[in-house]
């Protein structure tokens, strides 16, 4: 895939995408959209804003890598009895949202843990001997050129980032450099694709499609992305205002990160703006 350039055609075409976010409540954003090798720009790409759950997919890229250079494994046993790395990362490790003590059996249930995604940082952490933080670093923000991300607490929800690290995060998940393919498909396709679940702020699916990693939209109803974007669509959102999607029938991807919290303009705004896009980018 040929190296993105910055583009002044596709920026133009998204002129109505970029009028919505000007109504929008969250007055300090960023913005990224990518399209085949094309890249447009909105707002202000080089704030450093709280990436909130959208740090799962930093954790989860840099546990697949782990498992790749053996250090952890899909199958390994992490809490309580029969969990495993590939359960908590799917969310069907039957933790709380926040809770140490597990609320359900594994594979019961989609429930959306916070837990979940601690308790993996943790068993890289013993099973490396490196704080994950450093591990994510090295494994992700150094080899992409990162510069501007950390992680300052939480591996679910504590990384910190800016629009222009975002645009080689979203180029990696659009076609990894940094994972095997056969890693990549995993990742992006329903793992427990059975299970029901709640979207935090968009209500309860059945079935509630989740990657090992990555939300997959599949057939909900409402949902946060484009209304008639691909079944396909992948990507995560942060209650601090922050979301990274990526439809591959389209070969569209977008980042957003603002200071205005998911709950004051996310459920109202960000479907709307996002089937804008691809309207734009069609």
């Amino acid at each position: 895939m040929p190296a993105l350039q910055h583009s002044g055609a596709l920026a133009a075409r998204l002129q109505p995408a970029w009028d919505l976010a000007a109504s929008w409540p969250a007055k300090q954003f960023g913005i990224a959209v990518l399209r085949d090798n094309e890249l447009a720009i909105h707002g202000d790409t080089h704030h450093i804003f709280h990436l909130a759950s959208v740090t799962k997919l930093l954790t989860a890229w840099t546990v697949h890598i782990a498992c790749e250079e053996g250090s952890v494994h899909l199958d390994d046993p992490v809490g309580q009895a029969g969990c495993t790395v590939e359960h908590l990362l799917a969310h069907a490790g039957g933790y709380s949202f926040d809770g140490d003590q597990p609320i359900a059996s594994p594979a019961s249930r989609r429930i959306y843990s916070n837990t979940g995604y601690e308790l993996l940082s943790q068993h890289v952490e013993q099973h490396t001997g490196i704080d994950f933080a450093t591990y994510m670093h090295e494994a992700i923000c150094e080899p992409l050129g990162m510069t501007s991300t950390t992680l300052r607490g939480s591996a679910a929800k504590d990384g910190w980032s800016n629009v222009d690290d975002l645009v080689a995060l979203v180029s990696e998940l659009r076609r990894p450099q940094l994972i095997a393919r056969d890693t990549y498909i995993r990742v992006v396709t329903p793992a427990f694709p059975e299970l029901a679940g709640i979207v935090p702020g968009f209500g309860k699916s059945d079935p509630s499609l989740w990657g090992l990693g990555p939300e997959i939209k599949g057939l909900k109803d409402p949902h946060w992305t484009a209304p008639p974007g691909a079944l396909s669509t992948f990507g995560h959102f942060g209650s601090a205002g922050t979301f990274v999607w990526v439809d591959p029938v389209a070969n569209v991807a977008v980042a957003l990160l603002s200071n205005t919290p998911f709950d004051d303009w996310g459920p109202q705004h960000w479907a709307p703006f996002n089937q804008c896009v691809l309207d734009c980018c069609a």
